[in-house]
C-alpha cells in the first residue's frame, strides 16, 4: 500500500513538473495572445488519423486564459463605458457652461451695444444714425437760415441804396424848391416895389 502511494505521489509530482515545464516553455516561446496560444497548442499536439490529440493541461490552461481574457475584456469594457458616461456627463456639463457663457456674452455684447439717451435705450448703430441725421438736418437748416439772411442783408442793402438815392433826390429837390421860392419872393418884391413906385408917381 505504501509503495502504491509512493508510486502515485512520484507520478503526480512528475506530471506536475512536466506540466510546469510545458507551461513555462509555452509561455516563453508562444505568442501571449489567445491566437498564439491556440496555434502553440495545435503545434504541440500530435495527430492521429487526422485528429489532434491535445494535452488536457494545455487545453485547461488555454480555457483558463480564454476566461481570463474574457473577464479582462469585460472589465475593460465596463471601465470604458463608465469613462464614456463620465466623459458624456462632462461634455454635457461643458455644453451647458458654454451655452451659459454664450448667453452671458450675448447679453454683455447687447449691453455694450446699447446707449441710453433721455431714458431711451438705443443701439450704437441706430444712435449714430440718429445723431448724424440730426447733425445733417441742423446743418441744412443753418444753411437755409444763412442763405435767407444773406438774401435779406442784400435786400436791405438794396433798399438802403434806394432810400439814399431818393433822399438825395428829395434833398436836391428841396434845395431847388427853396431857391425857386427865394427867386419868386424876390421877383414878387420887385413887382411890389414897381407898383409902389407907380403909385407914388401918380
Amino acid at each position: 500500500m505504501k509503495k502504491i502511494t509512493f508510486f502515485l505521489t512520484a507520478l503526480l509530482l512528475l506530471n506536475l513538473n512536466l506540466m510546469a515545464q510545458t507551461k513555462s516553455r509555452d509561455s516563453v516561446v508562444a505568442d501571449p495572445s489567445l491566437q498564439g496560444q491556440y496555434q502553440l497548442m495545435l503545434s504541440k499536439s500530435k495527430t492521429l488519423n487526422g485528429y489532434k490529440l491535445i494535452n488536457p493541461s494545455r487545453l485547461t490552461q488555454f480555457w483558463k486564459n480564454v476566461k481570463d481574457t474574457i473577464k479582462t475584456e469585460k472589465i475593460r469594457s465596463t471601465t470604458a463605458q463608465q469613462k464614456i458616461l463620465s466623459l458624456e456627463k462632462g461634455v454635457s456639463g461643458l455644453k451647458s457652461e458654454i451655452s451659459g457663457t454664450e448667453s452671458s456674452l450675448a447679453a454683455t455684447n447687447a449691453k455694450m451695444d446699447q446707449i441710453s439717451f433721455l431714458g431711451i435705450a438705443f443701439s450704437k448703430s441706430s444712435y449714430n444714425v440718429a445723431v448724424w441725421a440730426i447733425i445733417i438736418v441742423l446743418a441744412l437748416l443753418l444753411t437755409i437760415v444763412f442763405l435767407r439772411s444773406a438774401k435779406s442783408v442784400q435786400e436791405a442793402k438794396y433798399r438802403k441804396g434806394l432810400y439814399e438815392e431818393v433822399s438825395q433826390e428829395y434833398h436836391a429837390y428841396k434845395v431847388k424848391a427853396n431857391d425857386k421860392e427865394k427867386k419868386l419872393a424876390r421877383e414878387l418884391q420887385d413887382e411890389r416895389n414897381k407898383i409902389d413906385e407907380l403909385k407914388n408917381k401918380g
